[in-house]
């Protein structure tokens, strides 16, 4: 991508700049996009990265008084009340409005691609200990639990207090109701279903928040002779599919408000409800988040009596999707395995096991913020 301009004038009465490139290119910008990007000292801050400008200042009709080329990597704008605003090409061609260029800048920002599996995930494997000091590693590690949702990690030992290592390491744990970690057991009057020997169906953790964890840590340090198995599935990949199968079914589960409730005591007291989504989708009606806890799935249901009943036939299709052969993938943890999948994306699950006087299963686990890694950056906490 070139990065020299050209040459430079104003459009459209001003309202809009358009630069054309070395390369042949042309790019138009929004005179106002343009006066609101202004970077110099007194409308931007460099230290914190942030605009200093603020928006009551600003005039949304505002045009381009004069246009300068300064040299071919920098543009100069004035503007009606004589200020000055310099932009460097390198930053504007970054900035072009066009959809290749946007497109571009959201692979930088947001590393979209997903690798969608089933049943035939090759599940993506990371020594512990090696992302635990080698930065590229951590970094590949992140990336790829950004692209198939999934990472196991192997030999950490079989301790508590692992996954506060790892938590430091990329970042902070982040606290709910049941601490900043905590211990998946067998336990007596359970608070949790997961805190059973029975079967977790899939699901996604603590749609009952407003904003649910965004990535969730799993670490075995004991594991039960029969049974215990993790079950996960791709919910992107089963939404893809719901949405090309029975786009009705899809409309209905992306745009229903479903009521979730959690009330107990354990790291303290607490009582939480939120309306969420079974799928979150984004402007293009994709999807990019998954709510769907049924344990959690309140009774209380602020929908008309017309619609409960396509809702939960929509969310049985969903459900049986979700549990086919062909998309869950079955395996089962060691000691010292530690999990790490995208609570946003993947819907875990566990098969039962025998319950047994003494603890014969034993995860500890904890939450983290949704997976954020600018492309350029390989350097973690």
């Amino acid at each position: 991508m070139s990065a020299a301009v050209r040459t430079v004038r104003a459009a459209g009465g001003g309202r809009s700049v358009c630069v054309q490139w070395e390369d042949g290119s042309e790019s138009s910008y929004p005179s106002v996009w343009l006066r609101d990007s202004c970077q110099c000292p007194l409308c931007f801050l460099p230290s914190a990265g942030a605009r200093r400008l603020r928006l009551e200042d600003l005039d949304v009709d505002i045009v381009a008084k004069q246009v300068a080329l300064a040299d071919s990597k920098k543009i100069s704008i004035t503007w009606p009340d004589e200020h000055t605003s310099e932009y460097e090409a390198e930053w504007l061609k970054k900035r072009c409005f066009s959809e290749e260029a946007r497109a571009e800048m959201r692979v930088d920002l947001f590393l979209p691609e997903h690798q969608y599996w089933g049943s035939d995930l090759q599940l993506p494997k990371i020594p512990f200990e090696e992302i635990m000091y080698n930065d590229e590693s951590a970094y590949r590690w992140l990336c790829t639990l950004k692209k198939v949702g999934i990472v196991l990690l192997t030999g950490a030992a079989t301790g508590q207090g692992e996954l506060i290592r790892l938590g430091h390491r990329i970042g902070f744990l982040r606290l709910t109701f049941y601490g900043p970690t905590w211990q998946v057991q067998d336990k007596a009057d359970a608070n949790n279903v997961a805190y059973t020997t029975e079967r977790l169906s899939f699901h996604t953790d603590y749609p009952a928040l407003q904003h649910p964890p965004g990535v969730q840590f799993l670490h075995c340090i004991k594991q039960t002779a029969a049974g215990g198995e993790s079950e996960v599935v791709d919910g992107f990949h089963v939404c893809n599919k719901l949405k090309k199968q029975n786009p009705e079914a899809y409309q209905i589960l992306s745009s229903t408000a479903v009521d979730y409730t959690d009330v107990g005591v354990d790291y303290c007291d607490f009582a939480v409800h939120s309306k969420q989504r079974i799928i979150d989708t984004d402007s293009r009606g994709q999807a990019i988040r998954i709510n769907f806890n049924n344990a959690t799935r309140d009774t209380v249901f602020d929908i008309p009596a017309e619609k409960v009943r396509p809702f939960y036939a929509a969310l049985k299709e969903f459900n049986d999707l979700l549990n086919s052969a062909e998309h869950k993938f079955i395996f089962k943890m060691k000691p010292g395995d530690v999990l790490t999948f995208d609570n946003w994306r993947v819907l875990h699950g566990r098969q039962g096991y025998p319950s047994c006087p003494e603890v014969t299963r034993h995860l500890e686990a904890f939450y983290g913020i949704a997976i954020q890694i600018e492309k350029s950056h390989s350097t973690c906490c």
